[in-house]
């Protein structure tokens, strides 16, 4: 079991979503609740949950990255089951959670699984991305900047100004493309 560093919750990074979920504990005793409300988390990679907003160290977090997210109507039985998700990788524990409404438990799985998709992703992040000047491969002084320009053309002028622009040469007994 890979361990992640407890991190207080305002040292968590880029917050996605936090509110109050009930947590189903692992092992409930006889005595203790089987549904504890816990303050939870969700930053890039990590899911947190906490005794409550204030607490200083979570009780426990875990990696997202492999997990899934699906509702899961069947973890209660009582009025409550329309708020019930979990999250689900093999191998792993599997965490279930009661949100305070259908609504919020359908939101908590969306942004879970958009996050698991931009994780899964081969893109690279905007924000990780030098940012570069764009290529101009005309070396005039008095060469414009289209980048620069905010021209709104007509679909007749941009069908005319396509004409004009033609780099291609109709070679004899050859007929031209026209889109």
């Amino acid at each position: 079991l890979e361990e992640i560093p407890l991190k207080p919750i305002q040292d968590t990074g880029n917050i996605l979503k936090q509110g109050y979920l009930e947590k189903r504990s692992r092992e409930h005793s006889f005595f203790g609740s089987e549904w504890q409300k816990r303050w939870c988390v969700l930053n890039r990679k990590t899911f947190y949950y906490y005794a409550n907003e204030k607490s200083k160290q979570p009780k426990g977090n875990f990696s997202i990255e492999h997990y899934s997210a699906r509702l899961a109507f069947h973890l209660r039985k009582d009025s409550r089951k329309r708020c019930c998700f979990e999250l689900i990788c093999p191998g792993k524990r599997t965490y279930e959670f009661t949100a305070p409404s259908p609504a919020e438990a359908e939101d908590w799985v969306d942004q879970i699984q958009f996050l698991l998709k931009d994780l899964s992703s081969l893109t690279i992040p905007y924000d990780e991305v030098d940012e570069e000047e764009p290529y101009n491969d005309v070396d005039s002084s008095d060469s414009v900047n289209t980048s620069s320009h905010n021209t709104t053309l007509n679909q007749d002028e941009l069908n005319i100004k396509m004409e004009d622009d033609d780099i291609y040469e109709v070679l004899p007994g050859e007929q031209p493309n026209k889109q």
